[in-house]
């Protein structure tokens, strides 16, 4: 992919759909935006290696699993709430959740992101936590304390706002929470660009490329 060549948005606005192009095989879903817009915050190395490696191994080792078994032709979706708790589906579970949660935070992130989130999230905000600063700093919390690899969510649970963390492959679809946007804090998100400052990689996430607009349409299509 040209680091310089905008890609097609094809999932703008609404929480990303598992793409399937045939029975059991699934697409990695195109980047919303090119390897090089999240610049200077995350680089078109850091984005080509984690879209283009990370990313698509996930996807590719999970056609791989899924032939033969009753979880080909199932959505992403339906195969993360069916495996999920399952030892003997570990495998399918991590590859299938991991490609879901990969594509959900490429659309987590938009470049120059806006700084004041759309007036019904605004509100809900208000609600659950007080002020826009006092969620991005139980965010950021969530993100820099969760040990090892994970994600940092924003979640609508019920009629509240929360924020939660999972560890490894794991998120909060599975705990009947309906996910509004993630931050990964799996070392291969941020190591290029920020070593082992991953609080500095957090902040400059929250102040410079979450994609609230996103999280509203998330909120509203709830």
């Amino acid at each position: 992919m040209d680091a310089q060549t905008p890609v097609a948005d094809t999932t703008a606005g609404l929480m990303p759909q598992s793409k399937q192009v045939a029975a059991g095989i699934f697409a990695l879903p195109p980047l919303p935006y090119a390897e090089n817009a999240l610049e200077p915050v995350i680089s078109a190395n850091t984005v080509k290696l984690h879209y283009g490696k990370h990313h698509k191994s996930y996807v590719d080792t999970l056609n791989t699993l899924v032939v033969g078994t009753p979880f080909a032709g199932m959505t992403l979706e339906q195969i993360i709430t069916s495996t999920a708790g399952k030892a003997e589906h570990a495998p399918i579970f991590n590859n299938a959740a991991q490609a879901w949660n990969h594509t959900f935070y490429w659309r987590s992130l938009a470049p120059n992101g806006a700084r004041i989130p759309p007036a019904a999230l605004k509100a809900q905000i208000a609600s659950s936590f007080g002020d826009l600063e006092a969620l991005k700093k139980e965010l950021g919390t969530a993100a820099t304390t969760q040990f090892g690899s994970g994600w940092a969510w924003l979640v609508l649970d019920g009629v509240k706002l929360k924020v939660v963390k999972t560890g490894n492959a794991e998120n909060p679809l599975t705990a009947g929470m309906k996910p509004l946007l993630t931050i990964d804090v799996w070392e291969h998100a941020y190591y290029l660009d920020f070593q082992n400052r991953r609080p500095d990689y957090v902040k400059r996430l929250l102040d410079e490329l979450i994609n609230w607009e996103f999280a509203a349409d998330n909120l509203i299509a709830a």
